[in-house]
């Protein structure tokens, strides 16, 4: 068979399916009843002490993933994106970086890509499922550093903060496993960080770092977009709750520097939280919307009792959420990772909000709704 060589703009994989040898199973699986092959075709090899300068990453071109080529550019890696070529690849003209197009979710489309990139580090961005993890941690077995995006949603008990290791993980039954629900989404996140461990035991270089809510420029979800939108265009806003709730978030280019770190100095088996090392609560994260927008902004607080007046709950307000939500990042700072300073960060996003045409009217609760609940709190 030809060898599979990428191009500057992309290459279509369409290679006849690989079958590895059949092997018994090791008698070990998950809650959700996967297995790891490790069937030699990638033996796997010992870490090296300095890593090489190419990377796989699986995704690439849309947020995380994009921002994770940025960083590894910057660290003088040459990158290969492995994706169905299904967003723009922006990219697309940057020396250093390769396209392969394939479906992450065919087996063949997966080997093909290791076969044609012979990446050193591996980036997976787009991991949902945990069959998805236990392919991976196969094809990749032999690589320096295979890193598999989990989820602060991995973590099964309301602990603060939350620790890896120490507080439980979610349990993922073999319906969740394949279920494509959000509902089920932190339970299939936390069977991939399983199937990550069982597979650093049996000798693969496989990590994984759990990010809390990622904000930062190119966020197609419009969730920060919503409040940014609101202080860019009035100055009073509604936030729910006393303004003093917490939901760690994390800027998407130090999770790209995370992903990074882990991969070169990370230790195989291990989870790694990422978010920002100075959290703050939702008023604090809009005053630093604020500041960078140089905008004046009153932020105006409501009870339930205020709220439900005009028809509303605290839980439409995206990025609200009553218990605090928070990620010890100390492991990952062990590896010398550092996070952007919170008003740094903002201003960065907030200039490519400005220059984007999201608005995250998606999440929006109603500007009359808003107004209602500030002409009753204003007789009050």
């Amino acid at each position: 068979m030809a060898a599979l060589t990428p191009t500057s703009s992309s290459v279509s994989l369409a290679i006849p399916r690989f079958n590895p040898p059949a092997e018994e199973s090791d008698g070990r699986s998950g809650a959700c009843g996967t297995n790891s092959r490790f069937n030699g075709a990638f033996a796997a090899g010992p870490r090296s002490e300095s890593m090489s300068d190419s990377a796989l990453v699986i995704g690439g071109t849309r947020f995380i993933g994009r921002h994770t080529v940025e960083d590894l550019l910057e660290h003088d890696y040459e990158v290969t994106i492995f994706n169905r070529g299904n967003h723009e690849n922006p990219f697309a003209d940057r020396e250093g970086v390769e396209q392969i197009e394939g479906d992450r979710r065919e087996d063949q489309d997966l080997r093909a890509a290791a076969l044609s990139a012979r990446p050193d580090i591996v980036i997976d961005c787009v991991a949902y499922y945990p069959e998805d993890v236990d392919v991976a941690v196969d094809i990749f077995a032999d690589v320096d550093g295979y890193v598999y995006i989990s989820s602060g949603d991995a973590y099964g008990e309301e602990w603060i903060p939350k620790r890896e290791g120490a507080t439980p993980m979610r349990p993922c039954t073999e319906e969740q496993a394949v279920d494509d629900s959000d509902e089920t989404y932190g339970n299939r996140k936390a069977e991939g960080d399983r199937i990550v461990q069982r597979a650093a035991e049996e000798g693969v270089n496989a990590m994984s770092v759990r990010p809390c809510i990622v904000y930062g420029p190119y966020d197609y979800t419009g969730r920060m977009d919503y409040w940014l939108d609101r202080v860019d265009t009035h100055d009073r806003i509604v936030v729910p709750g006393d303004g003093q709730n917490l939901w760690h978030r994390a800027y998407a280019p130090d999770v790209g520097s995370a992903l990074r770190t882990v991969a070169e100095e990370g230790e195989p088996g291990k989870f790694y939280n990422v978010g920002d090392q100075r959290a703050v609560t939702l008023e604090e994260m809009l005053d630093l919307v604020a500041d960078a927008m140089d905008t004046d902004l009153e932020v105006v607080t409501a009870g339930e009792r205020e709220l439900a007046a005009a028809g509303l709950e605290p839980e439409d307000f995206i990025l609200y959420r009553e218990y605090p939500h928070m990620l010890d990042t100390s492991t990952l700072a062990d590896l010398g990772w550092e996070s952007t300073p919170p008003a740094d960060a903002m201003a960065r996003t907030v200039e490519e909000h400005r220059d984007s045409d999201r608005d995250g009217s998606e999440y929006d609760p109603g500007r009359e709704a808003e107004e209602a609940v500030l002409d009753v709190l204003d007789t009050l």
